[in-house]
């Protein structure tokens, strides 16, 4: 992928460069600078470096105005659990029970995905549970490329943050967007593959979305079977 295709996909290395070069143009035109906060100069710095502090990434979603969603959401999902887990569950975005909550997965697929996570035991206090997008898409249909350019360079900014060992990417849109791919989560699922933040390698297994699970409870088998690659991949060597 080239910068400016990155940049497009929203990719925060390649926003920062576009900025650069920018900067570039305006030296160029004899454009002597301009002021600017020392609290952005560190937000541009610690962008997407770990570090960056949850709260600090959470007070941004708050304000966020990047894509219409925020026009109608009740309140936006930043992600719960804990900051500093081996393991991040990823999915794809709010539904009505969450946007009313403020909390990721506490709907009917969120009740199932509580219960994989006892059957690794686990407790959702252990892992930390957040969405590609942040903001819920009206009548829970899918997000739309625009929105996931827009929301999920928070994602990658909250993994870097946690510094995890491990993602479960939940569904095709959490997968194909961490691996930066098309090909379909039935092709994806069961094995691993890699994220890359800040220099390190994580390791992503996709599987279903609980939400599938709830319509095609006979694919509940392939995810027990991801899960259980999960724990073994997990335990201490």
């Amino acid at each position: 992928m080239n910068r400016w295709a990155a940049f497009e996909k929203g990719d925060p290395g390649a926003v920062l460069e576009g900025a650069a070069e920018y900067l570039r143009f305006l030296k160029e035109c004899n454009c002597s600078g301009f002021d600017l906060p020392k609290r952005s100069i560190a937000r541009v710095e610690n962008w997407g470096k770990a570090g960056e502090s949850l709260s600090a990434i959470r007070s941004e979603v708050l304000r966020c105005r990047g894509c219409p969603l925020h026009q109608h959401r009740n309140r936006p999902v930043f992600g719960a659990g804990n900051g500093t887990a081996r393991l991040v569950f990823v999915g794809e975005a709010p539904g009505r029970d969450e946007d009313l909550a403020g909390e990721p997965f506490v709907g009917e697929a969120g009740k199932l995905l509580t219960k994989i996570i006892a059957a690794m035991n686990l407790t959702r206090e252990d892992v930390y549970i957040c969405n590609i997008l942040k903001c819920r898409p009206p009548e829970n249909r899918n997000p739309l490329p625009q929105e996931v350019r827009a929301c999920s360079p928070f994602l990658r900014r909250q993994i870097a943050s946690i510094g995890p060992d491990f993602i479960c990417a939940l569904g095709a849109f959490a997968a194909q967007t961490l691996l930066k791919t098309d090909t379909p989560i039935s092709r994806l699922r069961g094995s691993f593959h890699t994220f890359r933040s800040g220099g390190r390698r994580i390791s992503v297994m996709p599987t279903f979305h609980p939400a599938f699970l709830l319509h095609h409870p006979e694919r509940k088998r392939d995810v027990w079977a991801d899960i259980q690659k999960l724990m073994q991949a997990m335990e201490p060597h």
